[in-house]
């Protein structure tokens, strides 16, 4: 018997935002919103940090996905965010099999270090 298999947009938020930190230059995540920002002021950190999905209207199936991220200092900015654009595209596919309409990576700031 075959069952379905749902992942859900927080799962997928998730496997984005580890994606995105796996790509070379980027340093951690931006908080998107109040909410996230008063998280992470309470010591309280999510591998969804920085990371919008949300259902593409136009495409059934489909997501749109906004990676909000801190980048080192030193780096093609660029191409990093072309990096975690394609890396975004391939973990939703591969690790969630949800296809991608619109990444759109959001450079929110640039550090010497470690977050």
């Amino acid at each position: 018997m075959k069952g379905t298999i749902n992942v859900s947009e927080p799962a997928l938020a998730s496997i984005l935002g580890l994606a995105a930190h796996e790509v070379p230059g980027v340093v951690g995540m931006s908080p998107v919103g109040l909410k996230e920002g008063l998280s992470r002021i309470l010591g309280k950190r999510e591998a969804s940090e920085g990371v919008v999905v949300k259902p593409d209207p136009a495409r059934p199936g489909a997501y749109e996905a906004d990676l909000y991220v801190v980048v080192a200092f030193g780096v093609n900015i660029p191409a990093v965010a072309e990096s975690i654009r394609e890396r975004a595209q391939w973990a939703a596919k591969e690790l969630a099999g949800k296809e991608l309409s619109a990444v759109r990576v959001h450079v929110t700031g640039v550090s010497r270090g470690a977050e």
